[in-house]
């Protein structure tokens, strides 16, 4: 089957400087309603791909992220959320970027474009095959995803991808491809609007599944998630009184006592 390069095809709209800002929202809003349904139909590669990231985390292994430009932003940014929320070690999940750390905020030119870096990169983190690597490219072409994930297959190590176009080198290369088709962007090309948007969406639910199967949520709660500001510890209070019917002032000072709402409800309920 041909290879068809959708997130570059010729925006529906035309003239779009000659609209108003009205004009303008409305028309972007009509598009982005679109995402949801195009992530929709990847569902089941979505499963597919979650339950060899929670399989191998279960086991020892970590989950990266790999990526350039908005998908390695994309990356980090699920990657970083990851211990704030489930209170699990930031090596864990670990997302990387061409270019490297400078590249989170300004362009790196022609970083994306290496056919030996990003291998090197996940070398840096002794890299296993343990480990499931997910590369995530909105076009799906990009060199340094791509020869990372080659070399992933040949060190026997689980790969994965986000790609919004159907039968990309990308997806070819992946060993469980997850592909959103969300159609050419409102600005021809911009790849950071409808493709960035279902990219976000599919990290959401592999992070937020993979953590819910490891354990770190209870019913439906952030028990495992860090006090590292006076709203989450306030959160986690709340938990605490729900949870064993207890006052305000008790779950403050069981959550004082031992920083984390998981264990203040245990040692509670233990007796402690």
């Amino acid at each position: 089957m041909e290879f068809t390069k959708i997130t570059e095809l010729e925006s529906n709209y035309n003239h779009l400087e000659k609209m108003t800002i009205s004009e303008l929202i409305i028309n972007i809003n009509k598009e982005d309603r679109t995402v949801p349904l195009a992530v929709e139909k990847a569902l089941p590669q979505i499963e597919t791909l979650i339950s060899q990231i929670v399989d191998k985390l279960k086991n020892g292994g970590r989950l990266f992220y790999i990526g350039a430009g908005t998908s390695g932003r994309l990356g980090i940014l699920d990657a970083s959320e990851c211990p704030p929320t489930f209170g699990v070690s930031h090596d864990l999940v670990i997302g990387l970027i061409a270019g490297g750390d400078a590249a989170i905020r300004k362009a790196v030119e022609f970083a994306e474009d290496s056919k030996t870096q990003g291998w090197k990169d996940l070398k840096k983190h002794h890299i296993s095959n343990k480990d499931v690597v997910v590369g995530i490219a909105a076009s799906g072409t990009t060199p340094y995803v791509i020869h990372a994930l080659e070399t992933c297959n040949d060190n026997n190590i689980i790969t994965g991808c986000i790609t919004c176009n159907k039968n990309s080198p990308l997806s070819i290369t992946a060993k469980f491809p997850i592909e959103v088709i969300v159609g050419p962007e409102f600005v021809t090309g911009s790849s950071r609007m409808k493709a960035g948007t279902a990219q976000k969406l599919v990290l959401n639910m592999i992070s937020t599944a993979t953590m819910i199967k490891l354990g770190h949520i209870k019913d439906n709660k952030m028990v495992d998630m860090q006090l590292s500001n006076n709203k989450l510890f306030e959160r986690g209070t709340k938990m605490i009184m729900t949870e064993l019917q207890v006052s305000e002032n008790e779950a403050k000072q069981l959550l004082n006592t031992y920083k984390n709402v998981r264990e203040a409800i245990k040692n509670y309920k233990n007796g402690n």
